[in-house]
């Protein structure tokens, strides 16, 4: 099993929770992030955990262009997992070609948390949500809902619905022979999130987020997880 972390790129996020490339917005006050999906290889796999922001690269999905440069073609992707359904993880899964849906990983299929995207629907007034992107989902036929709380999807990848950032976001453990990767997505996505036990306001709940780091990091210590990051700019994995 191989694990390989798309650099997407450096991102200053506005009040309106637009993503700009931090190379256009360097004196910027506030927030500035990271995205980086994985792909994660196996025997039988080539898997994407998060598409990214959909940013493009003179008009293709930068997304498509890293996958390129580790020799993999979209075509190639079998698998796509998602965490939850804000934008910034959701909007390189697919383009909005002559006003149609377009998927970007047309060999895929898409697991994603059904309660979440429901959830996610009715946040209408909500910026953190591109409901382009968002609505054609539900009619997507590479779709795979899931309705459980937890299970495998593959032999190496195990999911958890948690909450937490968002009410049903569900987290990963990939596990081969001899290691353990997790990635908890926006409830631990950067690892100054270990070092500060803090209830962000951004977050759904924020104070079951913090007690959710709480517990990987014992967890975590005590089982030699390494953790993938998703919003770090300066590591991709601790």
């Amino acid at each position: 099993m191989k694990i390989i972390p798309l650099q997407e790129g450096n991102y200053f996020v506005d009040k309106n929770r637009a993503f700009i490339p931090l190379t256009s917005a360097i004196n910027e006050q506030g927030l500035k992030l990271a995205v980086q999906p994985f792909l994660v290889i196996t025997d039988t796999d080539y898997i994407l955990i998060e598409t990214g922001s959909g940013h493009e690269n003179l008009g293709r999905p930068i997304i498509k262009d890293l996958l390129v440069k580790e020799g993999i073609t979209p075509e190639h992707i079998t698998k796509v997992f998602l965490t939850h359904f804000h934008k910034d993880h959701i909007d390189g899964l697919g383009i909005i070609k002559e006003g149609k849906y377009q998927i970007n990983f047309p060999n895929a299929q898409v697991f994603g948390q059904k309660r979440e995207y429901e959830y996610a629907l009715l946040q209408t007034q909500s910026t953190s949500y591109n409901f382009q992107k968002l609505m054609p989902l539900q009619d997507l036929s590479n779709m795979v809902w899931l309705n459980e709380d937890s299970g495998n999807l593959t032999p190496e990848i195990s999911y958890q619905v948690m909450g937490g950032h968002s009410p049903y976001l569900q987290v990963f453990w990939i596990k081969d022979d001899t290691e353990t990767y997790f990635f908890g997505s926006d409830n631990l996505p950067q690892e100054s999130y270990w070092q500060h036990s803090i209830a962000y306001k951004s977050d759904y709940d924020g104070k079951k987020a913090r007690d959710l780091r709480t517990h990987w990091k014992q967890q975590a210590q005590e089982e030699n997880w390494k953790i993938l990051l998703y919003h770090d700019m300066e590591k991709t994995m601790i």
